[in-house]
């Protein structure tokens, strides 16, 4: 049976601990290759068949969906936070604005310090935008965010129809297919902290308006969903656990097949820079909403059931800790793959990478119910509420 402090929701802790976890198998490719590598095996690292059956598998079952879980419990959270702020009779929508505020400065850090593949800048944008919406009937909030779903597969078909027929987006746009930028990206990462952090502040700009233009109406819909899945009782746990099971069946119907016929398709094709980078952004991106709901879905069965209740009391530390092991998990494997620390990048294959998966979640799975024994939430938690509030937090758990 799993348990939570008086103010966390233990369902959904236990789905963010997945989500952080299962981010891992997606983001370590960007950790690890030339950015064209995260779209595409021909860019790097997808030589052989091993490579692409590593390729298909995390395209089928990983890509998208556990950023797509952590955009629901997002919205969620901020419903949350907003609600239990009017009920101590102060303001939910500042109080959210002074939250998303100091996430956007916590994501930038992050990017310019560890990772140029931060996801909470974007979160902290879009945050305001979802709130407006908050006091919106489950049914509508669903109806905003298949508006916004709509709206993001418009915007990447346009742009992947363009690449077909406009000569000006070719598919070097991108970098994809130009081994003079790869290589200099692999020259850059294995270099030294400063210069990197030099071209990163250099890309800023270019690198915000591109998250803006490929994921905004994708996460904005997902937030608007998770607030639509906590007014029902969804993601806390209230409904049965054989609702929970029909949910999950149906979209894993809905959405397997079509992403494995995509992936069939992307390979079939060579792996073309236009089809594969269509297959990854747009003609999936509708089989990716059912199946990340089918996740959170088919997590919350395995709680309704009791399974594994030791290992899952463990992934629910992790989901407690969510953004303190997101950002460890930044620092380790850009010590493990950057030139300021071990230098691996461009050096282990995209089969292989997955390994070093391994010991990120056992560090994780350990360190998070070690440290909640002893502290109320973990340490960039008790920096964000402090830096909130703004005066220092309660820290240790009064024995």
């Amino acid at each position: 049976m799993l348990t939570a402090p008086q103010d966390r929701i233990a369902t959904i802790d236990l789905i963010r601990g997945f989500a952080v976890m299962g981010i891992l198998l997606m983001n370590i490719i960007a950790f690890s290759m030339p950015e064209g590598a995260y779209l595409n095996p021909n860019s790097w690292g997808g030589e052989t068949v091993a490579d692409r059956l590593a390729w298909l598998l995390s395209f089928i079952l990983v890509d998208g969906k556990m950023r797509g879980l952590f955009s629901l419990l997002f919205g969620a959270s901020m419903l949350l936070l907003m609600d239990r702020a009017e009920m101590a009779g102060g303001n939910g929508v500042h109080r959210n604005l002074i939250r998303c505020f100091w996430l956007l400065m916590i994501g930038t850090a992050h990017y310019f310090l560890l990772w140029w593949g931060d996801i909470l800048s974007l979160y902290a944008v879009l945050g305001p935008i979802a709130m407006l919406f908050a006091g919106r009937q489950p049914m509508q909030l669903v109806k905003l965010a298949f508006l916004a779903f709509a709206i993001e597969f418009a915007i990447l078909a346009a742009i992947i129809l363009a690449m077909h027929y406009a000569d000006a987006l070719t598919p070097n746009v991108i970098g994809l297919t130009d081994q003079d930028k790869i290589g200099a990206e692999i020259a850059l990462t294995r270099g030294d902290w400063a210069g990197i952090t030099a071209h990163k502040a250099a890309d800023f700009w270019h690198w915000t308006l591109a998250g803006l233009k490929y994921m905004t109406f994708d996460t904005l819909g997902f937030m608007l969903l998770g607030m639509a899945m906590l007014k029902g009782g969804f993601l806390t746990g209230k409904w049965a656990r054989e609702q929970y099971v029909g949910v999950a069946r149906h979209c894993f119907l809905i959405g397997l097949v079509p992403m494995l016929l995509l992936g069939i398709w992307a390979w079939g094709s060579g792996f073309d820079v236009t089809t594969t980078f269509g297959v990854m952004f747009a003609w999936s991106f509708p089989f990716r909403i059912p199946m990340t709901v089918g996740y959170a879905a088919l997590i919350l069965a395995m709680a309704a059931s009791g399974a594994a209740s030791a290992l899952l009391a463990r992934v629910q530390a992790v989901g407690r800790m969510a953004l303190s092991n997101y950002l460890l998990t930044s620092l380790l494997m850009c010590a493990t793959f950057y030139g300021w620390g071990l230098g691996l990048f461009a050096s282990v294959s995209r089969a292989q990478v997955y390994l070093y998966v391994l010991p990120v979640w056992a560090i994780m799975l350990l360190w998070s119910p070690l440290w909640l024994g002893r502290f109320r939430q973990g340490p960039m938690e008790w920096l964000w509420r402090s830096l909130i509030l703004p005066r220092p937090a309660p820290m240790r758990i009064n024995r």
